[in-house]
């Protein structure tokens, strides 16, 4: 009689610890859905899930500022055109194009004190060139994602921002009117 109580205690500890596992892994689950950055969304401007997979993309330039460290990536789209000429030729970029600027907090490298490098992730700026979706903004559409990184997060950028933010896909476009004669692109592509 104890041993079949015994089994019977071990199966419901058991199973017990299986829906609690079970439990724990949905919960898990929901809590990392929910921080998933490609569910995130500029108020009545673009996803960032129209953006999957640019942190595999080509390099097309880096930059700096005095506070920021830039990597500039360009999808194949976009890449097909810089090495057709686009847009320094005068053509406009296709539609398709997507561009993505990651910025991040420089510090000086370790071993290479001379060397500024990247330290922590500042921000993800996006655009992309669809003529119709964005004609009153010269065919492109952009948004910026700030990272915070105590919680780990992106979130939306906003007016308080650096560029602003409102809620539309033409945050970059007063800056990038500044090369219309270049489809609004700044970032040339350069000789490898």
């Amino acid at each position: 009689m104890f041993e079949n109580l015994s089994s019977r205690s071990r199966g419901l500890r058991a199973a017990s610890a299986a829906a609690l596992g079970l439990v724990l892994a949905v919960l898990g689950g929901i809590a990392l859905a929910q921080h998933d950055k490609y569910t995130l969304k500029v108020p009545g401007g673009l996803a960032f899930s129209e953006f999957r997979g640019y942190e595999g993309w080509q390099v097309v330039a880096t930059g700096n500022t005095d506070k920021l460290l830039a990597v500039i990536l360009a999808n194949p789209v976009m890449i097909d055109a810089y090495q057709a000429g686009i847009p320094a030729n005068g053509e406009p970029v296709p539609d398709g194009a997507k561009m993505a600027k990651i910025h991040w907090t420089p510090k000086k490298n370790q071993y290479f004190p001379n060397a500024r490098v990247p330290d922590t992730l500042h921000d993800v700026d996006f655009m992309v060139k669809d003529s119709k979706r964005f004609a009153d903004s010269g065919g492109w559409g952009y948004a910026v994602f700030t990272y915070d990184n105590a919680s780990g997060r992106f979130t939306p950028g906003t007016m308080a921002d650096q560029p602003p933010q409102g809620n539309d896909a033409k945050c970059g476009y007063a800056c990038h009117t500044l090369v219309k004669s270049k489809d609004y692109v700044f970032t040339e592509y350069g000789k490898r």
